[in-house]
């Protein structure tokens, strides 16, 4: 491990594994503000502590099994796929926000169950992403997850402020979903063989594609959505012009 902290491969993909965890963890934010918003002052600093340390700890160990399922044949394949899906989905506009099912506790252990559930729930992005971008390292994984958790928690409205007014963050956020998809096919144990001769520089052809696949269709079909939805706004005012 020492010798790795001083690969400049190590710290990108640290870089990226942080930046997943900031864009697709700004919910679990939310999840832990309302988890403990009915909890006794003197009680919410410890419920939101033991809640993000158990969800660190439940995430650790879906992304161990994660990156042992992704060395199955055909499985990064398949999480590609899936975080193509979840680049695009990013660039969506958001019809709600999703948290109204999220219950506050009145006692300590009841807020800290709901973090560690509600975390273990809305992660399979956040574990899908993070494995693809460790690369099987799992050390690597943990550095950068002790490394955004703070951020997300404590750092979170300033993250969001940040979305909300620059949308080039979420576009940049998106397109390296994308990079890391497009990577991870050439990583696929199915596929390798069949790039043993092919040039070096072929899987950053390959996730640049990603990238642009994911950024050119998001926002196409975000431009398409909100297209569909201003005629509604449209027709009752075309409507009374009629009848006057």
């Amino acid at each position: 491990m020492p010798e790795i902290l001083f690969e400049s491969t190590f710290w990108l993909s640290v870089l990226q594994i942080i930046a997943i965890d900031i864009l697709l963890g700004g919910d679990n934010a939310v999840v832990i503000a309302l988890a403990c918003r009915k909890l006794p002052e003197e009680q919410r600093r410890r419920g939101i502590f033991w809640g993000v340390a158990g969800a660190i700890g439940l995430r650790v160990v879906l992304i161990f099994f994660a990156l042992q399922l992704l060395a199955l044949p055909f499985l990064k394949v398949v999480g590609a796929l899936l975080l193509l899906w979840i680049g695009i989905k990013l660039l969506q506009p958001e019809d709600d926000d999703g948290h109204g099912n999220i219950e506050g506790s009145t006692h300590l252990w009841g807020a800290i169950k709901t973090i560690i559930i509600a975390d273990a729930v809305m992660s399979l992005d956040n574990v899908i992403a993070v494995a693809g971008a460790a690369k099987g390292n799992l050390g690597m994984v943990v550095f950068g997850i002790v490394i955004s958790i703070p951020i997300i928690v404590w750092g979170s409205k300033f993250v969001l402020k940040l979305m909300d007014r620059f949308p080039i963050v979420i576009t940049f956020g998106a397109a390296l979903l994308g990079w890391i998809a497009g990577d991870m096919v050439t990583g696929d144990v199915v596929v390798k063989p069949y790039l043993a001769d092919a040039p070096s520089w072929l899987h950053y052809v390959n996730a640049a594609v990603g990238a642009t696949f994911v950024v050119v269709t998001g926002k196409f079909l975000a431009s398409r959505k909100t297209a569909a939805a201003a005629p509604l706004h449209e027709i009752p005012l075309a409507a009374n012009k009629d009848h006057s």
